[in-house]
């Protein structure tokens, strides 16, 4: 399945809900792009795979505290959903449409 592209996430986050775009390509099982959020420059993912319709990926923040995200999703056509990991303070559903 072709993921490739721009995305507009939601994480819902004890803060509330929280957007960030993500722009990622693939190459074979690897997933490689930015995800940036607010008026933020992108920073790299790490760590990105993909399996079929299955990515996953993590990408680290600054705001509001220094953390790595650990996020595991699934693609479907224009949408995407999942879990992240946002450290110590749990998993919390994300959510998302192709831009």
């Amino acid at each position: 399945m072709a993921i490739d592209g721009i995305w507009n996430l939601t994480v819902n986050t004890p803060m509330g809900p929280q957007a960030s775009t993500l722009t990622i390509a693939t190459s074979g099982a690897s997933l490689t792009g930015t995800q940036s959020a607010g008026h933020s420059e992108g920073q790299a993912i790490s760590d990105g795979t993909v399996n079929g319709n299955a990515v996953t990926w993590k990408s680290a923040i600054t705001k509001p505290m220094p953390m790595t995200l650990s996020f595991s999703g699934t693609v479907d056509g224009d949408t995407i959903s999942g879990d992240v990991k946002l450290g110590m303070f749990g998993t919390q559903p994300f959510s998302g449409t192709r831009a």
